[in-house]
């Protein structure tokens, strides 16, 4: 198969490609990414980004490695001696998904590896709970948004909220107990993000 025509020097990079990679897709716009089977991307761009191997060409190119996306959840209950630690940070003990093996689940702390636009969400249950709680959404230990829950009568409440961030290499990005106390648990909470595309 031939593949499409692709502006200046990016032809022959192309046809290199087509024999390590598989078929190349070429868009008219220089700055289209250009899809190949092999799990390869090429991007032609005059001012590549540094993120992946860049020619001399200005035409940088990107694995499939460049995908990155975590979902955490809290299967056990929480006492109240387990959140007596001064960080107050809000611990996962399971992984549902960690392209890219950014979660730190010890921590339950997500570090950036690299520059981009990122979406988080949270979804955190307090369970007979008589005190109104805040959690905090953290990016490098500053508090981004804020959820809260306080229904006096309602013994399962649950505390949500979600948001897009720019954000930079090795930022990091976390959840905190800001207020309130804990009694009986956090079973079912969910803390997830994903990249939406790099910068």
């Amino acid at each position: 198969m031939v593949p499409a025509r692709c502006p200046g020097p990016c032809a022959s990079l192309a046809l290199v490609l087509l024999l390590g990679c598989g078929v190349v897709f070429c868009g008219q716009n220089d700055t289209e990414p250009i899809v190949l089977e092999g799990k390869c991307l090429v991007v032609c761009d005059s001012n590549p980004s540094s993120d992946g191997v860049t020619s001399s060409l200005g035409i940088s190119v990107r694995s499939a490695g460049a995908k990155v996306a975590f979902s955490a959840v809290r299967g056990t209950n929480h006492e109240p001696s387990d959140m007596s630690n001064t960080s107050m940070t809000i611990y996962f003990d399971q992984v549902l998904v960690n392209i890219g093996n950014h979660f730190d689940l010890k921590a339950s702390v997500f570090l950036a590896p690299r520059r981009g636009i990122y979406s988080f969400s949270f979804h955190v249950v307090k369970v007979y709970n008589r005190q109104t709680i805040q959690v905090n959404l953290l990016q490098n230990d500053y508090p981004v948004i804020s959820a809260f829950a306080g229904d006096q009568d309602v013994t399962r409440e649950a505390a949500s909220n979600g948001v897009l961030l720019m954000v930079e290499r090795e930022d990091r990005v976390s959840l905190k107990l800001e207020r309130g106390t804990l009694m009986g648990g956090w079973k079912y909470s969910t803390f997830s993000g994903f990249l939406v595309f790099p910068l």
